[in-house]
């Protein structure tokens, strides 16, 4: 969802990423240049389970912190953001829409009631729709198609996957954010808002996989010829991988991740025999000294059981040879030494790491692949911005658009010329008579 267009006056598009280890708030500008990052907030975070929300109090503190920072370093007032939301609760299907195109030629409009139609299929009652994403679009037999719009034809098709979720977990994400005095303009697939941030066009195009691995989930979405062909989540993140520190090392899970963060290692290989860490202990215990390779050898094998699981998923979508830009790494569990290596290893196939890109500003504050579902959530914001303004001009009555309200005035003015040429001429006629009529 890149920007297409221009937008002429700056808006404010706020992203809150509310993930199972931390809130992070991400505030952009937008304006005709594109997204200027004007701040972030990142706090911990305790009220989410596996990517849901368990405790809504936590949860609210943690939004209402990292808002706050975000708020303290932008220099602007809060209130509307865009929610992403996650969790083994999400699922995808295909579906199918058909629609008329009304005046011969494919407007947005018939984008948009095509799409619609593709929506409006049977889900649970527990369960509702969050995106319908097109794969391709259909003018009369003449498939393929990305862009429609302005095409010639009769009848338009449009092959989407449907993005389900629970609806509780996302009425959860959307109340806690309310009891925050924000007001969510929409809620988005975490993993969507992610490739947003990391993948360029030519990888959508050639075939993808991102996987972002965050605390408590990993998410796989898989971009085929430019469009969308998978999504799903996967209920194993980092913070098993903090478990199997604490359990294997015997220390508290706050000890294990700091250890996971400043000295884990996905590849045992890669550590030296020497190499030692200091272990604090449980319970009055003191702290004793341990070799790398023992932390190496004991997130070696959860990392590989991640991996494997992703590509039984992939294989099982049967779109494993069609992915021949490989596979983008992103999320804050990615950050381990030796992880591209060992995912290149497991995967076969090419393995980069998926930084933000596309955005100006403070970017060094969200450098990190940590940050890319929130300012993915921002660059969809934007996005969505000019499309809205785009439906809005195409809706709006003819005198009321720029272009033609110019015509209107150079015709109203061209009018009143004229009409001041008859009066003139119409005065001089009569002072013609009224002489005439003096003179005999």
């Amino acid at each position: 969802m890149r920007m297409k267009t221009r937008i002429e006056t700056s808006e404010i598009v706020v992203g809150l990423d509310i993930g199972t280890t931390k809130v992070t708030a991400v505030v952009g500008e937008v304006d005709s240049d594109g997204i200027t990052i004007l701040g972030v907030g990142n706090v911990p975070c305790r009220g989410l389970r596996k990517g849901v929300v368990s405790n809504i109090d936590w949860t609210v503190r943690a939004i209402s912190e990292a808002i706050e920072a975000a708020q303290t370093m932008a220099g602007v007032e809060i209130r509307t953001v865009y929610a992403g939301v996650a969790g083994s609760h999400i699922r995808c299907q295909s579906s199918d829409g058909v629609a008329a195109i009304a005046g011969g030629e494919v407007t947005r409009n018939d984008v948009d009631r095509v799409l619609e139609g593709a929506r409006a299929i049977p889900v649970d009652a527990d369960r509702q729709i969050l995106h319908a994403l097109p794969r391709e679009f259909v003018v009369d037999n003449q498939d393929g198609i990305r862009d429609p719009v302005g095409m010639s034809g009769v009848r338009l098709g449009v092959k989407v996957n449907l993005v389900t979720a629970a609806t509780s977990c996302v009425q959860n994400v959307v109340r806690c954010a309310e009891r925050c005095s924000l007001i969510v303009a929409d809620v988005v697939l975490e993993p969507l808002a992610s490739a947003e941030a990391v993948l360029s066009e030519d990888e959508k195009e050639i075939g993808v996989a991102v996987i972002d691995i965050g605390g408590g989930t990993t998410d796989l979405l898989i971009y085929v010829d430019g469009g969308i062909a998978h999504a799903s989540v996967i209920p194993v993140g980092g913070n098993n991988i903090t478990a199997d520190i604490s359990a294997g090392l015997r220390t508290p899970m706050a000890e294990a991740e700091r250890i996971k963060r400043n000295f884990g290692c996905a590849l045992g290989r890669m550590v030296g025999d020497e190499e030692e860490i200091e272990v604090p202990g449980v319970g009055g215990h003191s702290p004793r000294k341990v070799a790398r390779r023992v932390l190496s050898d004991i997130i070696e094998p959860r990392v590989e059981e991640i991996f494997a699981v992703l590509r039984k998923r992939i294989e099982d979508t049967g779109m494993l040879e069609q992915l021949s830009a490989g596979v983008v790494l992103t999320g804050g569990a990615v950050l381990l030494d030796g992880m591209t290596e060992f995912a290149e290893e497991i995967l076969g196939m090419p393995v980069r790491l998926g930084l933000p890109v596309g955005v100006r500003g403070i970017t060094q504050l969200v450098a990190g692949p940590q940050y890319a579902t929130g300012v993915g959530l921002v660059q969809y914001g934007a996005a969505a911005l000019i499309q809205a303004r785009e439906r809005s001009a195409a809706q709006a009555p003819a005198h009321t658009r720029p272009e033609l309200r110019k015509t209107a005035v150079r015709e109203r003015a061209q009018s009143a010329v004229e009409a001041e040429d008859i009066s003139i001429e119409r005065q001089k006629s009569g002072r013609f008579w009224n002489w005439l009529r003096a003179a005999f």
